[in-house]
């Protein structure tokens, strides 16, 4: 169905070619999962199966890419638009009409499906994504997770034969992960679909794959084959997977089910270690909070998006909010941030109102990093970002470069942002907030685009300016961050707060928001593999 003949291909700023001599074959019905680090080159991948590299990226490509005997050379991406259907990184730069239904069909009306058949793939587009709720909804009114949802059901009624997504689990609570997950199995398994996609969180994808393509970086040679083989040295892995190198499982599970199958020695040499420090003060040595949501409720036309939310935040704590998409994570943080004002109830941040502060003190108090990075950037190089952001906060230069650097080494200083990676954008705005190091840093979906090293950074990252007296509130739908770096985890439905207490216990006792250490581990309260690795090092002396 897809073939790269001997593919190079190199952006027009770039000394060297981000692909170099690809030779590649994805059969009908095959369930394709791109993997590698942030910027390696997993997107060009995927833009060059439809033609989007190079018709719209420009640069040099030579070698041949066919589409069902296509070439992508002679045909441009609207003429392969019946026959591959693409979903980038962000969803909501896809979108032409305002409303759920009419975005379905958008795809539909250019290729002139006829109304009856519109009706019929619209209706079924929405059971399949559970959108059924939304169909009359404004797209700006959605949260990011349903916005990705919309922007895979665009691509799904237009019926390809062909479908590339990239990231489009990025945005997604676990259980809507999981049923996006299972859609596109039944596509491949029943209707012969060929799905190719470039994920970071491999720990919700992998059982799904038939293949992995592993992109080294730097134009090295392509690793292709099966999960199993192409896991056991892959230097990006889920958690599964490290837990299963430091045990010694042969072969590598790739399910928590096969995990646990092979995990009873190891939960017996566990037994009687200790999982983990606390996570929380007790309440006698509980500070006063640096800032705090007092029965905030907040409002979207008729939609009530929180509802009476209490949330104290205490000097050097981690706060991570959990909950469903459109549950209110990202109106909590707006609240925080001032960019809004709550319908009731009142918002402190450093005993001041935020929303009543000017921008240039607002900052230096509270910064936010949206879901979508990019609103942050709007100069025409990194450099000239970095430089731009030193002068607007009052700090030394080179203060954001090397912020910058802490963050994610190797960003091109000379790109223009929206020629970056979805985490190297990321990673800048990231930069351009931690900069002047604000008391309280919130941060909406921090990981998406992260390969896993990235986060490792953005982890230690964050434990500095904790113990620096900085203070975190985290909207995300990650599981194994919060596992690793949180210390209060609250989980939000509806609105409303379900959930509240320390990291530890709200996830260990959630069969969705759990991690997989823990799953693998349950019942006991164990949450990542560096967490295992220490016991058992300790318990060898």
């Amino acid at each position: 169905m897809i073939r790269f003949s001997d593919v190079s291909f190199s952006y027009s700023a770039a000394d060297e070619p981000i692909l170099r001599h690809v030779d590649l074959t994805i059969g009908e019905g095959e369930f394709c999962l791109v993997v590698g680090a942030t910027g390696s080159g997993k997107s060009t991948l995927l833009g060059a199966i439809n033609g989007l590299v190079p018709h719209f990226t420009g640069g040099r490509l030579s070698g041949t890419v066919t589409v069902d005997g296509r070439s992508t050379r002679d045909n441009p991406p609207r003429e392969l638009a019946d026959l591959v259907g693409m979903v980038g990184q962000n969803p909501s730069a896809s979108f032409v009409t305002d409303v759920v239904e009419d975005e379905l069909a958008y795809a539909m009306e250019n290729l002139g499906v006829s109304p009856e058949a519109m009706r019929r793939r619209v209706e079924d587009t929405l059971d399949l994504l559970g959108l059924h709720e939304l169909r009359h909804r404004p797209l700006l009114s959605l949260s990011g997770g349903q916005q990705q949802r919309v922007a895979i059901g665009a691509v799904l009624t237009a019926s390809p034969r062909v479908l590339v997504l990239d990231e489009p689990t990025s945005a997604l609570d676990p259980a809507a992960a999981e049923e996006v997950l299972a859609t596109l199995t039944r596509l491949v398994h029943d209707v012969g679909m060929t799905v190719v996609i470039a994920e970071h969180r491999l720990e919700r994808v992998v059982p799904f794959a038939d293949r992995i393509i592993l992109v080294p970086g730097s134009g090295d040679e392509l690793i292709v084959g099966r999960p199993q083989d192409v896991m056991a040295g892959s230097p990006v892995a889920p958690p599964l997977v490290d837990l299963a190198r430091l045990a010694g499982w042969d072969p590598i599970p790739l399910s928590v089910r096969d995990a646990r199958r092979l995990a009873e020695p190891l939960r017996l040499r566990l037994a009687g270690l200790q999982a983990g420090p606390p996570t929380t003060p007790t309440p006698a040595s509980t500070p006063e909070p640096i800032a705090e949501a007092e029965h905030v409720s907040s409002v979207y036309g008729t939609v009530m998006a929180l509802n009476q939310v209490d949330l104290r935040i205490r000097r050097g704590e981690v706060v991570a909010v959990m909950g469903r998409n459109g549950s209110g994570k990202s109106t909590l943080l707006g609240l925080l941030a001032g960019l809004r004002r709550p319908a009731k109830g009142r918002v402190r941040i450093c005993g001041q109102v935020p929303g009543d502060l000017p921008p240039r003190k607002l900052i230096k108090l509270v910064g936010l990093v949206p879901q979508d990075a990019g609103v942050l950037l709007y100069c025409s190089s990194v450099a000239d970002e970095c430089e731009a952001s030193d002068g607007e906060c009052g700090l030394p230069p080179g203060t954001t470069a090397a912020t910058l650097d802490r963050v994610l080494p190797g960003v091109p200083r000379q790109h223009h942002p929206r020629d970056l990676s979805e985490g190297q954008r990321l990673a800048v705005a990231l930069a351009v907030i931690l900069a002047p190091a604000p008391p309280v840093l919130l941060l909406d979906e921090p990981t998406r685009g992260l390969d896993y090293p990235s986060k490792d950074r953005l982890v230690r990252l964050l434990r500095e300016l904790v113990a620096g007296g900085h203070s975190v509130v985290i909207a995300t739908h990650d599981v194994e961050l919060v596992a690793r770096v949180a210390d209060r985890a609250m989980v939000l439905a509806e609105g409303e707060v379900v959930s509240d207490g320390a990291a530890r216990e709200v996830v260990c006792h959630s069969p969705v928001f759990a991690p997989q250490v823990a799953k693998v581990l349950a019942p006991e309260a164990w949450l990542t593999v560096d967490e295992v690795r220490v016991a058992l090092a300790g318990s060898s002396r």
